[in-house]
C-alpha cells in the first residue's frame, strides 16, 4: 500500500509538468485510493474516474516527453545561451526517442495502453509563460522548468521501476530513469 501511494503520488507530481506549482494535490479516500469523486475547483466539473497506476504512468511519461519537447523547440529561437540552445537539441532527440520506446511499452501491456495524446492544462501554461520570454529571461525560467519537470519524471520513473504492475513499463522506467539522471544534472547546470 506505500508504494502505491508513493507511485500515486511521483504519477501526480510528474503531472504538474515541470511548471514548479507544487501546490495542487490529488484528494485521497480514507482507504489510501484516490478519490474518483473529487471535483477541480478550478473547472468546477467533476474529474473522471481514476486511471490504473499504468495508465497513469504512461500518460505522465507521454505529457512529459512532450513538454520537454516542445518547450525545447522553444528554446531554438527563444534562447539567449548557446548552452541552453546545445541543451534543448539534446532534448529534442532524447525525448523523441523516449515517447518511441514509451509506445512500444505501452503497446506491449495487456491490454495496450494508449498514452495522453496532449500535454496537461499546467504544461500548456508554462509553455504559454516561456513564449512570452527571450533571452536570458527565456534561458533562466527554460532552465528552471527543466529541472522542475526532470525532478518530477525521475521520481516517477523510479517509483514505477520500484513498483509497477506492468513488466514491459517497470523495464522501461528502469532504463530511463539513468537518462533523466543525467538531463537532471545538465538542467541543473545552465
Amino acid at each position: 500500500m506505500k508504494n502505491t501511494l508513493i507511485l500515486a503520488a511521483s504519477l501526480a507530481t510528474l503531472a504538474l509538468g515541470g511548471c514548479g506549482k507544487k501546490d495542487e494535490t490529488p484528494t485521497v479516500a480514507t482507504d489510501g485510493a484516490p478519490d474518483v469523486a473529487a471535483t477541480d475547483p478550478m473547472a468546477g466539473a467533476t474529474a473522471t474516474p481514476a486511471a490504473s497506476p499504468a495508465q497513469a504512468f504512461v500518460d505522465a511519461a507521454a505529457t512529459s516527453d512532450m513538454f520537454e519537447i516542445e518547450t525545447s523547440k522553444l528554446a531554438a529561437t527563444k534562447a539567449g545561451d548557446a548552452k541552453v540552445k546545445t541543451f534543448a537539441e539534446q532534448m529534442i532527440k532524447a525525448h523523441t526517442e523516449s515517447t518511441a520506446k514509451l509506445k512500444t511499452a505501452a503497446s506491449a501491456a495487456s491490454p495496450a495502453i494508449s498514452p495522453m495524446p496532449s500535454m496537461t492544462d499546467i504544461q500548456q501554461r508554462t509553455l504559454a509563460d516561456l513564449q512570452g520570454k527571450s533571452g536570458a529571461e527565456f534561458d533562466k525560467a527554460y532552465a528552471a522548468a527543466q529541472v522542475d519537470a526532470h525532478q518530477m519524471a525521475l521520481d516517477a520513473l523510479k517509483a514505477y521501476a520500484a513498483s509497477g504492475e506492468v513488466p514491459s513499463l517497470k523495464s522501461f522506467a528502469g532504463e530511463l530513469g539513468p537518462i533523466v539522471t543525467a538531463h537532471l544534472n545538465m538542467a541543473k547546470a545552465l
